[in-house]
């Protein structure tokens, strides 16, 4: 039997945890725990995760209507009752703010892969949803097209939304995602990311394999995929806005290219010194053409 005052508790520390992190500021955030068919502990508005008690969590169904609580609960509740109905093994939903990888979903960016051992067993892609005002229908429905691939999403211009079979398991991929992020802009700054290659990336995901971890990447649809490619959501890319800037395209030597090199910056580079060594004059034949990837001679 299910002890609610326990699970509340559970909430009110993760909450904790969250605010100390500076993953949510003053009310930023909010917590879900599922506890039966049609019954979900949430956090309310306008209260601070910091500073939760077990008497602050209210009670919604499985639509958002408040059944019990004194307080208001939290107007994202929607969201999280998407993704629980979408994976009814989902018990715990966590969305917040961390700041690190909020930075990457202002920008953008698509968090690199091929970087991290820990990263590609825990996380693998991560992708990054088409910005919506949060709140109602339209912006928990965001969430659709990725919660069957991944634990842990990344909100346009808004946050990390993270879910899992308890509140500390969903808390942990917001966890491990933002110290990722951290990591990466740390690396840029030091000017170089490198990547692994593809055979060692291959070696981590044959590891989630035999401890029986769930991993896009290891399903039939995308068994021969650019794993360091971001191939699993990049044909998402387009409609929500997200493209590479910050962090060149993962390449490795089976790819043509050296770990960490950009192929197309490469071939521009290669294009440019021929030119400048020879003349466009003394090409033999053909041309040095201005596309990315045309380059005859």
């Amino acid at each position: 039997m299910l002890n609610i005052h326990r699970l509340k508790q559970d909430i009110c520390d993760i909450g904790d945890r969250i605010y100390k992190k500076g993953f949510a500021a003053a009310n930023d955030g909010n917590i879900t725990v599922r506890v039966g068919p049609n019954e979900v502990l949430c956090t309310p508005t306008m209260v601070s995760k910091g500073f939760l008690t077990p008497a602050d969590i209210c009670t919604i169904d499985m639509e958002g209507n408040q059944t019990a609580g004194v307080k208001k609960r939290s107007s994202e509740a929607l969201l999280h009752l998407e993704i629980m109905k979408a994976r009814p093994e989902i018990k715990s939903v966590v969305h917040c703010h961390p700041p690190h990888a909020t930075a990457f979903a202002v920008a953008r960016e698509p968090i690199p892969q091929c970087v991290l051992p820990e990263v590609e067993v825990f996380l693998g892609d991560v992708p990054i949803t088409k910005y919506e005002t949060p709140g109602g229908k339209a912006f928990a429905e965001t969430l659709l097209p990725f919660v069957h691939k991944t634990n842990v999403v990344i909100l346009a211009n808004h946050g990390t939304v993270s879910f899992g079979e308890t509140v500390e398991r969903a808390y942990w991929w917001t966890e491990i995602l933002d110290a990722y992020c951290r990591i990466l802009m740390l690396a840029r700054q030091l000017g170089h990311v490198q990547y692994l290659s593809q055979e060692k990336s291959h070696e981590l995901l044959e590891l989630k394999k035999q401890w029986g971890m769930g991993d896009a990447r290891l399903t039939e649809e995308y068994k021969d995929c650019d794993i360091c490619g971001n191939d699993i959501f990049r044909e998402t890319w387009q409609e929500t806005g997200v493209s590479r800037k910050a962090f060149e395209k993962p390449t490795g030597p089976s790819q043509g290219a050296p770990a960490g090199v950009d192929e197309d910056a490469l071939v521009r580079l290669i294009t440019e010194r021929v030119t400048q060594a020879l003349g466009s004059s003394n090409l033999a034949t053909g041309a040095v053409c201005n596309t990315d990837d045309c380059w005859r001679l």
